[in-house]
This record gives C-alpha cells, sequence and structure tokens, in this order.
C-alpha cells in the first residue's frame, strides 16, 4: 500500500462515476476535460488505476479533436501578432523587450529577425515556449 492512497478509487469506481465514451460535441468534451482536470489537480501521486483511467479519458479527448477543423501552426513574428492582437496589446507595450519601437516594427514587417533576448523575454512575458518563436521546417 502507498501512503496517502489507501482512500483512492479503483478503476471500476472510477468507471462508475463517470462513464468514459466517444465524446460528440463540445459539451461533452467540457464534461471530459472537468474530469481529467480533477485527477490532475489531486494533491498526491496517482495510483495505478487513476492513471489508466486519465489515458482512457485523455486518448477520447485526442480522438474528438482529431475531428475538428485543425489550428494552422504559428510560430514567431505571426505568432506574436496574434498574442499581441489576443490581448489588446500595441507595440509600443513591448518596447521592454525590444528596447525601440523601431525595431518593433521591423520585427513585425520581417524586416529584422528575434535575438535570443528577445525570444527569451517574449516567452516569458507571454509565458509561452520559447520554442514558439522558431519556425522549424518539417
Amino acid at each position: 500500500m502507498i501512503l496517502g492512497i489507501s482512500d483512492a478509487p479503483s478503476y471500476e469506481s472510477l468507471v462508475q462515476e463517470f462513464i468514459p465514451r466517444p465524446i460528440h460535441n463540445d459539451r461533452q468534451l467540457q464534461a471530459t476535460q472537468n474530469r481529467i482536470d480533477a485527477l490532475i489537480d489531486l494533491e498526491r501521486e496517482l495510483t495505478p488505476d487513476e492513471t489508466d483511467y486519465l489515458d482512457i479519458l485523455g486518448t477520447l479527448v485526442w480522438e474528438y479533436e482529431q475531428t475538428l477543423e485543425p489550428i494552422p501552426d504559428i510560430y514567431g513574428v505571426e505568432l506574436l501578432k496574434v498574442l499581441v492582437a489576443d490581448r489588446g496589446l500595441k507595440q509600443k507595450d513591448l518596447v521592454p523587450i525590444f528596447k525601440a519601437e523601431s525595431i518593433i516594427s521591423d520585427v513585425f514587417k520581417g524586416r529584422r529577425q528575434f535575438t535570443t533576448r528577445h525570444i527569451q523575454e517574449l516567452a516569458e512575458y507571454f509565458h509561452v515556449s520559447p520554442a514558439a518563436f522558431f519556425h522549424l521546417k518539417r
């Protein structure tokens, strides 16, 4: 027995609480995601039964998401433009990162590339991976 999980539910009881079924709409997706979040938010290590159950729910979410319109991958400057617009920011709000509005303007117009420092500070500012600002050719 693992300390702190003696009261953990069995796989069967997890299934009885929330029966895993294929997802067909956003309401079902949200219900499944809420169940996933509840398991992830436990303040202890998951049991093998909980991990198996979480895997099943994750697979159902993944399968549903595959039926949706794909979201195009965006990177670099295009991503920066979306992040700025989504947050209602202006180019001048990025001066602390780029040090001058002219640099920001040049980056937005494709005349300049991000520096390593820009990428690090943008990733921190927008809480995204620095890799999001690189466009890797596949």
